[in-house]
């Protein structure tokens, strides 16, 4: 079985669209893998959303601070998992949005068994959105990729 994949459209309507796979050594749960992603921040993430906060709000968009790290035992449709809302939760799925005049953006975590999903999608509004996601769409596959290495190495050691 593979994990389920939601986007916030069918893919030739997306302006991006990333999908990162990683078999891990235990099974997990969808909110589970979050909070072990986002108790160990990759090193310079909070410089980048410093830089990214600076440079978007001069574009009127509203500042995200980043990952705080915060665990979380349970959560529901409605909660925020940091600047994301969670539009569905369930065991294996977690699908979190953040949405402004600019762009939509959508992530999605997932498991099935052993191997967990994140995967992404930005519709996006105007130029500033467009020209937002040059930048953003390259590192954040560098990102996520990093982070499911970190994960399945962390589970490895335990």
């Amino acid at each position: 079985m593979q994990p389920e994949i939601v986007t916030l459209a069918r893919r030739d309507r997306l302006w991006f669209y990333d999908c990162a796979r990683a078999e891990l050594p235990v099974a997990l749960g969808a909110l589970e893998a979050w909070n072990l992603i986002m108790s160990e921040p990759q090193p310079l993430m909070q410089l980048a959303f410093r830089i990214r906060d600076a440079i978007s709000a001069r574009f009127g968009v509203r500042r995200i601070g980043g990952f705080s790290g915060t665990r979380h035992e349970r959560v529901e449709v409605g909660d925020r998992l940091d600047f994301f809302l969670v539009e569905r939760a369930g065991p294996h799925l977690l699908v979190l949005t953040e949405r402004d005049r600019h762009l939509d953006v959508m992530t999605c975590i997932s498991t099935a068994g052993k191997e967990v999903a994140i995967t992404s999608s930005v519709i996006t509004h105007n130029l500033y959105g467009r020209i937002y996601m040059l930048p953003v769409g390259f590192a954040h596959r560098l990102i996520v990729r990093n982070m499911l290495r970190r994960l399945r190495r962390r589970l490895m050691r335990r």
